[in-house]
């Protein structure tokens, strides 16, 4: 098994490097050429982790003129040329962006690099001037346009977010600087910017509108990430020895990869794609883990949904949205979707023609579960490591039969809230009880139903289902009347497994279960 254990290039972003290295690659360069073959300034917008670096180091190796990096690789059919420009890579992703100076600091040492191989005009004092300057002379020294390519021109937007001041800063330094692609037009051969979000309004592309955003263009939906065909074709190997360890059949391996980590879709007729970080740490770990959640969910995300007045419930069980309201991010518009929807947790599920409707929902397991993991400390005050332990015990006493045991186990859950109740917070416990019945879900067929007409949870066991419905404003026995007189056992019925209806009494001065009759 161990014979044929190939490069997998996790954490390589740099294309010269995977390629002299002899790691996998899956090859994405007839799409680097089709954009390559054309003038426009482009911009793509993906979450992180997706391989956007790599794809920004494999325009620079093409456009240096690298033709040996590229042997057996579908551009290497279709490049004739293969000229030399020169390439200005700027890379905004490494540094932490907490003070005004920190982007100036950033950018400049960045053209101090540039000028010392193209020389520094005198009177260039400002950022965008010495980039212009850069600019003009790299482009007549070589007798030919220059490639400008920018990874993540976004991070130090997103890591101003909350803080007006320096968000405003940042936002006239990078206008400015971002404006000379527009006035050096004419010694540019290409442009190519990438970043996690597309912020409207930000004015940082106001004076870029020849900027080609080709995030959610069918003809590229596919230029990051790994399509099943590709997995499948590119990975045998892998899959093999995957299904070997985990003892299963290459069929399950794929499905169960299908389900933890595919699912993006960036068009709605676009192939869907598997997230490349993901698929890549499974392989070398063997495990079906969650890796592109563990490395971290970004602190913008958790202070916008705080601060929104967001029902998660909604975020949870899928959006619908308008292209626009999803594609640009205003910061003022109070509307967390955009940045979640652009830093991956939801993505293009279908598309209604009619309305111009899209929804949008988790792409998959590992996110599903991830987010919602990420969000109970949030609203309990139960920490992570508690937490697997309350959901696997809630899991058991329900298996076991045991309602008693779990009804006070989650009042314990309960216990420590430090809130007032009002309508506000009526809806946070709402909240709370969603999450342990979804996060249930991972284990039990368990459904969380909002819709009128149905229970408010079902969970299945093995042996029972359990019908619960919870009353802020009244009795366990007004409960346990509600679900007999609407029928919420008659789906049911047929299934065989023991039935068991639970009523749940709130009580709002107490904050807590007060009592339940099952």
């Amino acid at each position: 098994m161990d014979g044929i254990l190939r490069k997998l290039p996790i954490g390589i972003q740099t294309f010269e490097k995977l390629r002299e290295g002899d790691y996998l690659y899956v090859d994405k360069t007839a799409l680097v050429w089709r954009m390559a073959s054309t003038e426009t300034p482009y911009f793509l917008s993906r979450p992180r982790r997706f391989g956007k670096s790599l794809l920004l180091s494999t325009f620079e190796a093409y456009f240096e003129g690298k033709k040996e990096l590229f042997e057996g690789l579908a551009i290497a059919g279709m490049e004739k040329e293969w000229r030399k420009y020169p390439v200005l890579h700027l890379d905004l992703n490494a540094e932490k962006y907490d003070a005004p100076q920190a982007l100036v600091e950033i950018l400049s040492r960045q053209l101090t690099q540039w000028e010392l191989r193209y020389g520094k005009g005198e009177d260039e004092e400002t950022l965008s001037g010495r980039f212009a300057g850069v600019i003009r002379r790299a482009s007549e020294q070589s007798d030919c346009g220059v490639v400008v390519l920018v990874d993540e021109y976004d991070k130090p937007l997103l890591q101003a977010l909350g803080n007006d001041a320096l968000l405003d800063d940042y936002r006239k330094t990078l206008k400015a600087f971002y404006g000379v692609l527009k006035s050096s037009d004419r010694y540019l051969r290409f442009v190519f910017l990438t970043g996690v979000t597309k912020f409207a309004q930000v004015s940082v592309f106001s004076d870029l509108n020849q900027l080609n955003d080709i995030s959610m263009d069918l003809a590229y939906a596919t230029v990051c990430g790994i399509t099943k065909e590709e997995l499948i074709s590119t990975f045998v190997p892998e899959l093999d020895r995957q299904a070997v360890a985990n003892e299963m059949t290459l069929e399950e391996v794929v499905e169960m990869m299908t389900r933890r980590y595919d699912g993006y879709h960036f068009h709605p007729k676009g192939a869907g794609v598997f997230n490349p970080f993901s698929i890549l740490n499974s392989f070398y770990k063997l495990e079906f883990g969650s890796y592109w959640f563990q490395t971290g969910t970004p602190t913008f995300l958790v202070e916008l949904l705080k601060k929104s007045e967001y029902d998660l419930r909604t975020l949870i069980d899928g959006v619908e949205a308008s292209a626009s309201s999803f594609t640009e991010y205003r910061v003022e518009a109070n509307n967390p979707i955009p940045l979640i929807y652009q830093s991956g947790y939801l993505t293009i599920k279908d598309y209604d023609k009619e309305f111009q409707l899209y929804r949008l929902a988790f792409p998959n397991d590992e996110v599903r579960y991830g987010f919602l993991n990420f969000l109970v400390p949030y609203y309990t005050p139960v920490n992570d490591d508690e937490q697997n332990f309350y959901i696997g015990k809630f899991v058991q006493e329900l298996r076991a039969g045991e309602v008693d045991a779990f009804l006070t186990r989650l009042q314990a859950f309960f216990a420590d809230f430090p809130y007032e109740l009002n309508e506000k917070t009526e809806r946070h416990y709402q909240v709370v009880f969603y999450l342990v019945f979804k996060l249930m879900g991972q284990f039990t067929g368990a459904e969380v139903l909002s819709a009128r007409g149905r229970a408010d949870a079902v969970v299945k066991t093995p042996k029972y289902i359990y019908v619960f419905e919870f009353k802020l404003n009244g009795t366990a026995e007004q409960a346990l009347q509600q679900i007999e007189e609407k029928g919420y056992l008659i789906p049911y019925q047929v299934d065989g497994r023991e039935l068991v209806k639970v009523g749940v009494e709130f009580s709002a001065e107490k904050r807590n279960i007060e009592r339940w009759l099952y």
